[in-house]
């Protein structure tokens, strides 16, 4: 039986409303103009765009590389050290001294720039050491699992209990001679240019700082181990060290950097708070927390010598905490568009 195809004429598309070109089939370029599939991207690529199209975020972002730029590049090209005194004592702001002095004839604007070093210094060193600690321990806690993980998890809640700041407090006055005892040792000498307050304050920051990074290690790791490429590794007799290292790892390094970068703003204001109360860097090396302690005597008469330190610190923490919140949404595709 022949299939017969029904065209319709003229006088029937008449009927029905409608004019032959709106029934035609469509040409090729029509059917690529139509075609809008989304362009094939990787994850971090992706993350990438979308951060980018935070424009705070790139603002604020913008902002902290320029002041890291001028910590690192205004010392160096100064005339004048963060110890170096000048006849002009308590000078307002001029040429010479765009910041003024302060009540020993020290530029301000060398001493703040080597005070936000300071700070940076501290903040990158303990991101790195929570990284290192809060990843081995999470992974460790995550893939023996069982009572080993029920035990180093009520650590971590046990440690989270104690009021850090005092803790913080009690060992960096504890730590510091001990420290500078060893720093006195020869062997030593790589870290002796550092001096035992900064190396302390390392310590003591990185001691309870790493229980959030551990927690949230542990947490990605556990969400990913029951995936099926992981008890494929398994069952194809993979190391677990491999396992973690090639999928668990690699799979949550959005959640690692997410909470490294929450980790820098609060060592910032712990090492300021630290200098403030005199526990943190040793004079003469300045410190934004030091430098704002130093400027109460004159807080009536020069009081922008107090704004300076203080606008750095709180500039520097909202960038990171800016970025910080962008790199989250753009790490998360469940907040893509």
């Amino acid at each position: 039986m022949e299939k017969t195809e029904k065209r319709l004429d003229g006088p029937a598309l008449e009927k029905l409303g409608l004019n032959p070109e709106d029934i035609a089939p469509a040409t090729a370029e029509e059917k690529a103009a139509n075609d809008q599939m989304r362009p094939s991207v990787g994850y971090w690529k992706d993350a990438m765009q979308r951060f980018r199209r935070n424009k705070l975020a790139m603002v604020m972002l913008s902002i902290l590389i320029f002041v890291i730029l001028c910590a690192i590049l205004i010392p160096v090209f100064s005339p004048y050290t963060y110890k170096g005194r000048t006849p002009d004592v308590r000078q307002g702001p001029s040429w010479a001294h765009p910041f003024g002095t302060d009540k020993l004839g020290r530029d301000i604007l060398v001493r703040v720039m080597y005070g936000t070093r300071i700070s940076l210094l501290v903040g990158v060193v303990t991101m790195l050491l929570v990284c290192l600690i809060g990843i081995t321990y999470g992974a460790i806690a995550a893939w023996v699992g069982g009572l080993c993980d029920n035990l180093m998890m009520r650590f971590v809640d046990l440690m989270m209990t104690i009021p850090s700041m005092l803790i913080i407090i009690l060992l960096s006055v504890v730590l510091r001679d001990p420290i500078k005892k060893m720093l006195s040792d020869p062997q030593w000498n790589a870290l002796a240019s550092i001096g035992s307050g900064l190396i302390s304050i390392f310590a003591v920051l990185a001691l309870f700082n790493w229980l959030g990074m551990a927690r949230s290690v542990r947490g990605a790791l556990l969400m990913n181990r029951t995936q099926e490429y992981v008890l494929a590794s398994e069952a194809m007799g993979a190391k677990a060290s491999w396992v973690v290292k090639k999928h668990l790892l690699p799979n949550a390094v959005g959640i690692i950097i997410i909470s490294a970068t929450g980790v820098v703003p609060s060592a910032i204001m712990t090492e300021s708070f630290l200098s403030f109360i005199g526990l943190g860097v040793a004079a003469p090396v300045p410190s934004l927390g030091s430098m704002a302690n130093d400027a109460l005597n004159g807080i009536i008469s020069y009081p922008m010598n107090m704004v300076y330190p203080a606008a750095i610190i709180c500039l520097i923490i909202l960038c990171f905490n800016v970025v910080g919140d962008a790199l989250r949404d753009a790490l998360d595709p469940r907040m893509r568009k």
